[in-house]
């Protein structure tokens, strides 16, 4: 098996929901004792976030340019970054190391594209939603978006930093997310692309009447075929 770097701490929460996914998943397929061989970098949310409030971009792809490079020194052969937001600096990040970092909306892109989905619904916070960053890697896989809903964006900012990122569960968090997710299925489209890897915490992503595209679950699974060399 491949040895895999994560860059985490974006949140804590979202980033023990990879390291499950991915252990469960090559526990499933190598059985026994198998676990994955992988190297965190856990970062210091409070101090990224802090860069994102700001929008001070070059102060945030410091912080991960050089979780990413500690992961190739320390024997990463390719990285996730473990946050659909953080993707806004991918294209700083990439060329500080000389691994592969597996883009979270390609491999989600990629498998709409397989499963025929040209046109859908992107829910995420502010920046994921409203920026051409992730909308465009999308689109690049023949993916048809909605334009964004610039109230809901903001009702999700708030969910993610002030609850989900800390651990908090809200109900009526989880019973606006499903009322939104039911008018969005009235809506022309196919699918829903949950681009927050947070969301999964109040987002039930198998009871909804469109399907739901989980972008932590897709990334995660990307990451166990790189282990796994497939």
């Amino acid at each position: 098996m491949r040895k895999l770097g994560l860059i985490g701490g974006l949140s804590w929460t979202s980033t023990a929901r990879y390291y499950e996914i991915i252990n469960q998943a090559i526990h499933r397929a190598k059985g026994g004792q198998h676990s994955a061989p992988l190297l965190i970098e856990s970062l210091d949310f409070a101090q990224v976030s802090g860069c994102v409030t700001q929008e001070d971009w070059d102060c945030a792809s410091g912080h991960l340019i050089g979780a990413a490079q500690r992961l190739e020194q320390g024997g990463a052969e390719a990285l996730l970054i473990c946050a659909n937001s953080m993707h806004r600096v991918y294209d700083r990040v990439k060329p500080a190391v000389s691994i592969p970092i597996i883009h979270i909306a390609d491999v989600v892109g990629t498998r709409m594209k397989a499963d025929r989905i040209d046109r859908a619904a992107l829910i995420g916070t502010r920046n994921v939603m409203t920026e051409k960053y992730y909308r465009q890697r999308l689109v690049s896989h023949g993916v048809s978006l909605l334009p964004a809903d610039i109230a809901l964006a903001e009702r999700i900012d708030r969910i993610v930093y002030d609850e989900l990122t800390v651990g908090k569960i809200n109900r009526d968090s989880e019973r606006f997310m499903k009322s939104e997710l039911t008018d969005i299925a009235k809506e022309d489209v196919q699918a829903v692309v949950l681009a927050c890897t947070e969301l999964e915490m109040i987002v039930d992503v198998k009871a909804n009447v469109l399907p739901i595209y989980d972008c932590t679950e897709i990334h995660a699974m990307a990451g166990v075929e790189f282990i796994l060399g497939e």
